[in-house]
């Protein structure tokens, strides 16, 4: 697919209808699964396509294993929502730039995923945005231990996903992932990114 192409997958005449109050989650493998409804915490991530000669590439982080939170686990650059945040698309763009030094400028938003609820207790806004380069990535040692891209070709090779599980807690739970060379995609990133599939397979 071309930048392009991308764009008319959210803009274009042609995008199938998206119920705005769409939502996917990680109960979406797991029925009968219950999420904290009342207590969800407003957040948001930046799902960055880059514009690479070679082909697009998704963008992803490796979080520092000392986290509280999500320790060593791959994502998308983003967080909670501040108060002081206009909008989604200005959380995801305010934490990319705190995450890895990527400023705003260098993003051109196209659009929204549909809302991912976490077990974890998060109501978050997948904000895709194209990245041409150059742009110098400077991560946040705190947060982010590597950055690294993975060509849009995996993510949509038939293949994927595969179709895992785990035990939490004493029970079994099931999750997408996305292995690639020797990284393992999983949870919340590999859920927005099978969202990211139905959208450009225009199956919203």
């Amino acid at each position: 697919m071309t930048p392009i192409d991308i764009r008319r997958r959210f803009t274009g005449s042609d995008v199938p209808f998206r119920d705005p109050d769409a939502v996917r989650g990680d109960h979406d493998l797991n029925p009968g699964f219950r999420l904290p409804l009342d207590r969800l915490r407003e957040a948001a991530v930046l799902v960055p396509l880059v514009d690479r000669p070679e082909g697009l590439t998704v963008l992803f982080t490796q979080r520092t294993a000392h986290l509280s939170a999500h320790a060593g686990q791959i994502s998308f650059p983003g967080g909670r929502r501040e108060t002081y945040d206009t909008s989604s698309e200005d959380t995801a763009l305010r934490e990319t730039e705190e995450e890895i030094g990527v400023g705003r400028d260098h993003v051109d938003v196209i659009g929204r995923l549909d809302t991912y609820l976490t077990r974890t207790g998060f109501r978050v806004t997948p904000v895709v945005g194209l990245l041409t380069p150059p742009f110098v990535v400077s991560p946040d040692p705190t947060e982010v231990d590597e950055v690294f891209e993975v060509p849009l070709t995996v993510i949509l090779d038939p293949a994927m996903p595969e179709r895992h599980s785990r035990e939490v807690m004493g029970v079994r739970r099931f999750f997408y992932a996305f292995p690639y060379e020797q990284r393992y995609i999983w949870g919340a990133t590999a859920g927005m990114l099978v969202n990211l599939r139905d959208v450009l397979a225009g199956a919203r």
